[in-house]
């Protein structure tokens, strides 16, 4: 009886904080995850704190090492461009050849193949160009074309990235306006909320019904204090965007992450649960 009722608070503790339902497991959804050298490490403790999906994006060669399993769906990106054809901060190659864009036929075959699962991490801002260069096109057209979501960075970049051209200035999201003019359908999600441009980045979302934007590294303390980041998830409640923000580590420790969106007073537990996968379950359409 005792140890039925001990379980039974855990679950009524575990709900009340995430928005579960009775007997439910909470799930998470991590929609910016980068490579690791140690990949089953990295996903098995992903998994150990109840994250059931990850969009990853890395090299083209280490991104083949992370595999869905019974416990973890993976969906795979494709980093574009790729500041001189390297991964920015691990600065290995992107692809094998060095280029910094790939060929678009080879990308097509990819996602015929279903290798790509979205387009992203877009690094425009790291080329030293707008989200909304003419080169991107391209990419752009195939994602319509199959239906593919887009993740973009927007923002800032920590130091060491080693990537010479990147402008901040670069990372305003009202840059997207002529893309989604051009492609209407395009499926987008901003990355890192705009931070610093979050206005705009709320701008462009009020403006467009279909955009999404992800909260990694704002929820992360040691980048961001969580007297700011509770500041900034308030503007995005209170302007009603709650089905469209989606949770996002960008590699930093999960717990923190998590407790992060959990100790948001303001939010209700359903707003968590939208939050922590609902809102990409949908927009990813995985199940």
């Amino acid at each position: 009886m005792i140890k039925f009722l001990f379980s039974a608070f855990i679950i009524l503790i575990t709900c009340s904080t995430t928005g579960c339902k009775k007997n439910e497991k909470r799930k998470v959804f991590d929609v910016h995850l980068h490579g690791d050298p140690a990949p089953e490490k990295q996903l098995s403790n992903l998994s150990a704190n109840d994250v059931y999906a990850v969009a990853v994006s890395t090299s083209w060669t280490e991104q083949q090492q992370y595999k869905t399993s019974d416990k973890l769906t993976v969906l795979h990106g494709l980093f574009v461009p790729c500041p001189n054809g390297k991964v920015p901060y691990s600065k290995q190659l992107c692809f094998a050849d060095g280029k910094e864009w790939p060929e678009i036929s080879w990308v097509e075959q990819q996602i015929k193949e279903r290798k790509i699962d979205f387009i992203g991490e877009v690094l425009t801002q790291y080329h030293g160009v707008s989200m909304s260069d003419t080169m991107m096109d391209p990419y752009y057209a195939l994602a319509e074309k199959y239906n593919l979501p887009v993740g973009i960075h927007t923002g800032s970049a920590g130091p060491n990235h080693g990537c010479p051209n990147f402008k901040e200035e670069m990372g305003n999201p009202l840059l997207l306006k002529n893309t989604l003019a051009k492609f209407p359908k395009l499926r987008v999600w901003l990355m890192h909320a705009g931070g610093p441009f979050v206005k705009e980045c709320l701008t462009m979302m009020k403006e467009h019904p279909g955009l999404y934007t992800d909260i990694s590294v704002l929820n992360n303390p040691n980048i961001i204090p969580p007297e700011a980041f509770a500041a900034v998830m308030k503007e995005f409640i209170d302007a009603r965007l709650e089905d469209r923000l989606l949770f996002g580590s960008d590699n930093a420790d999960i717990k923190t992450t998590i407790t992060s969106v959990q100790t948001l007073d303001f939010l209700s537990a359903q707003q968590k649960e939208k939050i922590f996968h609902l809102n990409a379950t949908a927009f990813f359409t995985v199940k």
